[in-house]
């Protein structure tokens, strides 16, 4: 194995349990081969290896996949997220991924990294093409998965030399490891010819799914020489039609080489073997063959899998330059000819052809080099490559970050908590009496308990009863509005709190109302959100009318015919969407001069509203501004960055980064899964998973704010890092995110399953 990145693993056993992506047989393509024969290799090089098989399936062709496969719906986000689930279930020790565009979905395949993502543990990547003329979103995927990976594998030297010039990568995290072939004893053509009845033909050998960068009209156009000096020569298009291609074409591309073949007049000359081979077969037809060609034309073709089993079945070979060619074939195992070139290769057959001991000093050298590649041989080099990478990682030099959802985890909201409510602030994790409690964390730690089912059933109803209690103590009638604040001694600091802190209570009761899975709870919220809504129908601030809006809107998703609910809901989304034309200037689509707290509440409230009343205008208005604000709060790497508290009052300027406070990503999350639920577009779930990676380190400083456990998160990112202080809205505003993630996936998924069964049930 020609590398530097790996020390001397004989005393460190190999990895007990992998996981393995790819496509897999019985699908019919050479990543499907190759990852199957991988999957053998292994297993017969470690008896003991656990491997899980996950394939990537585009259901084009209805390929009933057998048990031990577990197939990924290729164009389904939520089915790579799923996957990741269960690939960190398992147990398993590492992913092996094999990656070539085209067998993944999204822009360039970007859905496989919705996959890797989702899992810390560290990735062993095989590459099947790396190109120094990749386009731009290929270039960031490649870039993406370099990132990720522990141990980068490749089959040629020149993809080793294009990865750390062109992509800046390690030498010490590349191996190059040569595409695997079969173990067969050499046997001379003229022993298997009789089988295929080509005892008095010169055979000339492609095999390959056909497509048009394979390049077979140049090796047809250069039959008519080879001919008229081997009258004895049968060049052998041996595989069926890309089923992309037949799709697309059907036969077209097999029909005009046909064509071109009696054009020449060297049909009789050229057969084609329409059909799939399966490998011992095809190696039948190999030893039979006299030549082996691969006419390519793409440069870019980092390694041919049936150049490979050639060279193992000793046959010389005629290849253009693509890179593995150039490699495999020197030191005299075959000969480079230019791309495009028939003249090339004809007059190269008809030497080899008119020279036995030329062709038989090509077949014995490829014969010898191919011992060295036998798949024996890769199972042993991806073993050691495997032990690296997960001795690297258990050391902390690869230590790989997750961004999968986190299970809803309410331990550090609850020792935030006391009979009378949770704590407003923390000194790191331990609750600081000194500022007691307030109205704003209550209400949201009521929404936590009604949305949470992560709790056994007595502890959530207490907890649930505690938060509640505090919001009904909190009601004074008199005043007709909440108050807020409460010292450690149970006072109440003011006889009403600030209009915000209204509107956000009245919020929560909503919330009970729609989800509570006691009865009581939506008995009790029912009550006091009726109670309530008439004085607070006179607040103004536009936060707190959005607050107002969003529970509004939660009491009608549970009775439709609430007229106070409906009719509050529409004054408020009048009075938003007037700000907006009043402040609205070139550039600057937002509902007033300045940016401040809980921005996205404004855009969700729009399209809440707009969804209760069926108003196209205001849906649109919740769009176009959570647009223009998902915008606003990006990196220049297209990371969540929230507004930051010290852009509080910049009228119309571009908000500054810090301090970057957890509320503004749930409040990005939420408002990204209401547009979703209008607008069923993968710009917004992108939103959603953006703004949830900036709890777990996908922001400015790269460090997450959420803590490994017990649920923790940090009150905000400074310029110096997480403010460590752990206080009951940043606590609150993780887990809350994590819901919504998990109802966010639930609904993707159901999307897709329904449109498969929507296109599996339509008629033809």
């Amino acid at each position: 194995m020609k590398h530097s990145s790996l020390h001397t693993l004989a005393s460190v056993p190999a990895p007990q349990h992998i996981a393995l992506i790819g496509n897999s047989m019985p699908r019919r393509c050479g990543i499907a081969t190759f990852t199957t024969h991988c999957h053998d290799a292994l297993r017969a090089a470690f008896p003991v290896m656990r491997i899980d098989s996950y394939a990537m399936d585009d259901g084009a062709n209805g390929i009933l996949y057998p048990d031990a496969v577990y197939p990924i719906a290729s164009n389904d986000r939520a089915a790579y997220a799923e996957a990741a689930r269960r690939i960190e279930d398992s147990g398993a020790q590492a992913i092996w991924l094999q990656h070539e565009f085209g067998i993944f979905g999204g822009p360039a395949g970007d859905m496989i990294l919705h996959l890797l993502d989702r899992t810390r543990l560290p990735l062993i990547l095989t590459l099947h093409t790396i190109s120094k003329d990749a386009s731009l979103a290929e270039r960031r995927i490649m870039t993406a998965l370099l990132q990720r990976a522990s141990k980068i594998m490749v089959m040629a030297g020149q993809g080793r030399t294009i990865l750390i010039d062109e992509y800046g990568v390690e030498d010490i995290r590349i191996a190059v490891i040569p595409h695997g072939v079969p173990d067969r004893a050499y046997v001379e053509p003229s022993v298997v010819k009789p089988r295929f009845g080509w005892e008095n033909h010169r055979i000339i050998l492609t095999f390959g799914l056909l497509a048009p960068d394979k390049g077979i009209d140049h090796m047809i156009r250069a039959m008519p020489a080879i001919v008229e000096m081997h009258p004895d020569a049968l060049y052998v298009v041996l595989g069926a039609t890309h089923p992309n291609l037949i799709r697309e074409q059907g036969e077209s591309l097999r029909e005009s080489l046909a064509a071109l073949a009696h054009e020449l007049g060297v049909g009789e000359q050229v057969r084609f073997i329409d059909r799939y081979v399966e490998q011992e077969e095809l190696l039948d037809y190999l030893q039979a063959a006299d030549i082996y060609v691969t006419p390519y034309v793409n440069p870019a073709q980092i390694v041919s899998g049936t150049l490979s089993y050639a060279i193992g079945m000793g046959k010389p070979v005629l290849a253009t330059p693509y890179v593995q060619a150039q490699e495999i074939l020197s030191e005299g195992r075959g000969v480079v000819v230019p791309f495009q070139d028939a003249r090339a290769l004809s007059d190269h057959i008809m030497e080899m052809l008119s020279d036995t001991a030329l062709l038989g000093g090509y077949a014995a050298r490829a014969y010898d080099h191919g011992r060295t590649m036998i798949w024996s041989q890769l199972a042993r080099n991806v073993g050691d490559l495997m032990i690296a990478a997960i001795s690297d990682q258990e050391d902390g030099r690869t230590a790989r970050r997750s961004y999968a959802i986190r299970k809803p985890d309410p331990t550090a909201v609850l020792r935030m908590s006391d009979p009378t409510g949770i704590f407003q602030h923390g000194i790191l994790t331990i609750p600081d009496r000194r500022h007691g409690y307030c109205i704003d964390d209550n209400a949201r730690a009521l929404i936590l308990m009604v949305q949470l089912d992560t709790l056994d059933r007595a502890s959530r109803d207490m907890w649930m009863t505690i938060y509640a209690s505090f919001v009904q103590h909190a009601w004074n009638p008199d005043r007709g509005r909440f108050r807020n604040f409460m010292g450690f001694d149970r006072r109440w600091c003011e006889d009403e709190g600030s209009e915000d802190s209204c509107g956000r209570t009245l919020w929560a009761l909503g919330i009970t109302v729609r989800d509570s899975a006691s009865v009581a709870h939506r008995e009790w919220a029912m009550q006091l959100f009726d109670e309530a809504l008439g004085p607070l129908t006179s607040l103004t601030s536009p936060r707190a009318q959005a607050f107002v809006i969003l529970g509004a809107g939660a009491i009608l998703d549970a009775k439709p015919g609430h007229d106070a609910a409906l009719a509050v809901l529409a004054k408020f989304a009048d009075h938003i969407a007037s700000l907006l034309d009043a402040a609205r200037r070139p550039g600057w689509t937002w509902f007033e001069d300045v940016l401040a707290y809980d921005n996205a509440r404004l855009p969700e409230a729009l399209l809440v509203a707009g969804r209760h009343l069926a108003r196209a205008d205001l849906i649109d208005q919740g769009l176009t501004t959570l647009e223009w604000l998902a915008g606003i709060q990006k990196t220049s790497e297209g990371y969540f960055r929230a507004v930051g508290s010290e852009s509080f009052g910049r009228v119309q300027k571009q908000p500054l980064p810090y301090d970057q406070q957890p509320l503004e990503a749930q409040a990005t999350i939420d408002a990204a899964i209401a547009a979703w639920t209008l607008e069923p577009d993968i710009r917004w779930v992108q939103l959603a998973e953006s703004a949830y990676r900036w709890f777990l380190g996908q922001n400015d400083l790269d460090m997450p704010l959420a803590t490994p456990e017990g649920g923790g998160c940090y009150d905000g990112l400074t310029p110096f890092g997480p403010n460590r202080n752990q206080g009951a809205e940043s606590l609150i505003a993780l887990q809350l995110a994590s819901c919504a993630m998990i109802r966010l996936s639930h609904s993707v998924s159901n999307m897709a399953q329904r449109k498969a069964t929507e296109a599996s049930t339509a008629p033809a």
